[in-house]
């Protein structure tokens, strides 16, 4: 399974955790990720992870089109409601429809972020090969 990795400034030592907790699940599939968000978690988990640019300078867009092309699998957005910089929020907010379009599976906190990794790990996410 290809899974997105993403962590707006707040949550990125959340998302560092998060990775650490459940690296044997990570480890099974291709990672992408924001630049920053990335290299944090390549940092303290030793994963491999395809990054694209930082988020506010176009990563957002990158893993953007990937879900557009039906690519990416599951998208795990640890996300700062509580700061929200305008300034990428389109691109933030492009995410969020471009998962409700194609039907995948979206975390936006640690609690549903939790959820869909052992269900990834159960194989309950398996019929996306069937949907791609």
């Amino acid at each position: 399974m290809n899974i997105a990795l993403i962590a707006h400034d707040g949550k990125k030592k959340l998302m560092q955790n998060f990775c650490i907790a459940y690296r044997g699940i990570l480890s099974k599939n291709e990672l992408y990720a924001t630049g920053t968000t990335g290299r944090l978690i390549e940092e303290v988990t030793n994963l491999n992870i395809h990054k694209y640019l930082a988020g506010h300078l176009g990563g957002e867009q990158q893993i953007g089109a990937q879900i557009e092309h039906n690519q990416i699998d599951l998208v795990i957005f640890l996300r700062d409601p509580m700061n929200n910089n305008s300034s990428h929020s389109i691109d933030t907010t492009n995410i969020f429809t471009l998962c409700d379009i194609h039907n995948i599976p979206l975390a936006t906190n640690l609690a549903s972020a939790e959820l869909l990794i052992k269900s990834l790990d159960r194989g309950d996410l398996e019929w996306r090969e069937m949907y791609k």
